[in-house]
């Protein structure tokens, strides 16, 4: 071999050796960088701090539940058993960083106030809110939560959500009818006030003052918008003594949860919460609200909710 083979031969060699040891170096990163998996659940543990039998899956999830036994249900003129569908439960699986917890909590229309504050109190998210029939009485909604941290702190905020249910229904045994209160009688709302107030233009119908906000978004390959459904609206009926306050918030997910402790932390009711299509990018969610009170006053609660969505993802 000459000498300017040889040389070339050398640096061919290197150039291999070096391309090896860069790929099994990159093979134990890879390998380092695998997290090991999760600690299991202490169920025991789990089922003290939310005071509920807790039971271990073969999968390693721990879950709690609670029958609504103390509320009877028909559902088409039958009985419903808790075990068809009345029953609130919650589930944990463990993460590297603690655990995830997601459930599903049976509530009546007066317990959802209640159950969602302390779902806020205590740190988790609340991910639903609907209904699962037709025809039942008294009517049975189902509020969907979730959240991640500390299995044992989960489960507390578990408890306290139900202990919250529990402290409503302590005080009457049968659910409510109604949120209480005067109900406001046909009158004249200010839709220049409510504007001014919301930043928005307002619009006036037969007596009720709405503000309708669009959003685009895409679907099928297309543009959607106001037109086509994509708004936040609230509708101000009455008069602006005593009004009522109904209207619906589209938001992305990351802005669900603020708008929801914004309008809880001003007393507005939330009364579902849901999506609305199927396909469509970003993936909206739809928040369906109920207030009463002075109009002006709910123009600013519902002007709060406007502010905490608009500062999503702001520093």
């Amino acid at each position: 071999m000459n000498a300017r083979r040889y040389e070339r031969f050398a640096a061919l060699r290197i150039t291999v050796t070096w391309i090896a040891g860069c790929l099994v170096a990159g093979a134990l990163m890879s390998a380092d960088s695998i997290a090991a998996p999760p600690a299991p659940l202490d169920a025991k543990a789990i089922g003290q701090a939310s005071g509920a039998t807790a039971t271990a899956t073969p999968d390693g999830v721990v879950k709690i539940g609670w029958p609504r036994t103390d509320v009877t249900v028909t559902v088409d003129g039958m009985t419903l058993p808790p075990a068809a569908g009345l029953g609130s439960w919650a589930a944990f699986a463990p993460m590297a960083s603690g655990a995830m917890v997601m459930g599903d909590t049976v509530v009546f229309a007066d317990e959802v106030d209640a159950a969602m504050d302390a779902a806020f109190t205590h740190g988790l998210s609340v991910t639903a809110l609907h209904n699962h029939f037709f025809h039942d009485t008294p009517k049975v909604y189902f509020m969907h939560i979730g959240g991640e941290g500390r299995a044992e702190t989960l489960a507390a905020g578990v408890k306290a959500v139900w202990g919250a249910i529990r402290a409503v229904r302590s005080t009457h045994a049968q659910p409510a009818t109604s949120f209480g209160g005067a109900t406001p009688a046909p009158g004249r709302i200010d839709a220049d006030a409510v504007s001014k107030i919301v930043g928005q233009p307002a619009t006036d119908s037969q007596g009720v003052a709405k503000v309708t906000i669009g959003r685009t978004g895409t679907m099928q390959g297309m543009v959607v918008g106001a037109s086509m459904g994509l708004t936040t609206w609230a509708a101000f009926s009455g008069s602006d003594a005593l009004a009522a306050m109904d209207g619906d918030f589209i938001m992305s997910a990351e802005e669900v949860q603020p708008v929801l402790h914004a309008l809880r932390k001003a007393g507005v009711h939330i009364v579902a919460l849901h999506s609305h299509m199927i396909g469509e990018h970003p993936n909206f969610y739809f928040t369906h609200f109920w207030s009463t009170g002075k109009a002006q006053d709910l123009a600013h609660a519902f002007r709060t909710a406007l502010d905490a969505q608009a500062a999503v993802g702001k520093p």
